[in-house]
């Protein structure tokens, strides 16, 4: 039986993730979606996730009840475990992981497989500013803060949402979904 791929996707806030994500599960129904868990209000809006407390979640960690977990910007995040049941019924499966964590992700996941999405800075720096969430120097220190490098060894996939998230879209089927000749 063929093992699935977790394909973590990563990119700085407000490339697009979200939108990426849904328009590929879109093109792709075998493709499964991580439904993560993270300890901020259910309806906070954004991606569809499983709101739970800080308590809770510690507990749940604690439980083994998350493939891999973190804490970033003041919340706690995690995978849900069943996803392992996914990967191994031969199903890749999408998760919104933090850049920090794809080290221990590789080590849980072996085919793991980075798709990397970026954006020019003045795209990112409109989008950012069209959510109203900070202000423009927030955003311009955010825009300045440097990526951390990618682990070595990793299979990265890095698309361009600057323009049609259609385009971006295809590009990242292409280069997940090759044709085979």
């Amino acid at each position: 039986m063929s093992t699935g791929r977790l394909i973590a996707v990563v990119g700085p806030s407000g490339v697009g993730k979200d939108s990426v994500m849904e328009a590929l599960v879109a093109a792709r129904p075998d493709l499964v979606r991580v439904r993560r868990v993270i300890t901020r209000a259910a309806d906070a809006g954004g991606e569809e996730f499983e709101g739970i407390s800080p308590a809770l979640f510690a507990a749940r960690a604690a439980g083994g009840d998350f493939a891999l977990h973190w804490q970033a910007h003041g919340l706690f995040y995690g995978i849900p475990r069943e996803v392992h049941d996914v990967l191994g019924r031969g199903q890749d499966a999408l998760a919104n992981l933090s850049r920090a964590m794809l080290g221990r992700a590789a080590r849980v996941f072996p085919e793991l497989h980075v798709l990397h999405i970026t954006a020019r800075p003045e795209v990112l720096a409109a989008r950012l500013a069209g959510r109203g969430r900070e202000g423009r120097a927030e955003i311009a220190r955010r825009l300045a803060r440097p990526a951390p490098a990618f682990p070595e060894g990793l299979r990265v996939t890095e698309i361009d949402n600057s323009g049609r998230l259609d385009e971006a879209v295809a590009a990242a089927l292409a280069a997940l979904y090759p044709a085979r000749v």
